[in-house]
């Protein structure tokens, strides 16, 4: 399945995920969407895609955790992490030293996710 242009986006608000599928999708990329961190390790492993967006706070495993995990199957993982909390400065520091690309704070608008689609794709 895997295009030159899959983008994985995790989220366990299924509205949003499902909005931000559509307009991805619109963009002209591949779309797989996973509902949790667990979920996104395993599809991340299945379709290694060219850029993962995940939000941190979601059941079974946070954002950092599942983020740690495909880093170590793969040190080339593009990951973007989104966020509507406050995030755990210790997990933050250690991502941002495995070349986490960014974070965006909810609410946020679909451009802000356009332009860093656009950037590292």
């Amino acid at each position: 399945m895997s295009s030159n242009k899959t983008i994985l986006l995790v989220d366990d608000d299924i509205d949003l995920l499902e909005n931000m599928a559509f307009l991805i999708k619109r963009m002209g990329y591949d779309v797989v969407t996973a509902e949790n961190g667990e979920e996104a390790v395993s599809k991340y492993r299945e379709i290694k895609p060219n850029l993962t967006v995940m939000d941190i706070k979601m059941p079974k495993m946070d954002g950092f955790d599942a983020f740690f995990k495909i880093k170590q199957q793969d040190g080339n993982a593009k990951v973007i992490l989104i966020t509507a909390y406050m995030v755990d400065q210790e997990k933050y520091q250690k991502a941002q030293n495995m070349s986490l690309i960014a974070t965006i704070n909810k609410p946020f608008t679909f451009d802000d996710i356009e332009d860093l689609i656009r950037q590292h794709v």
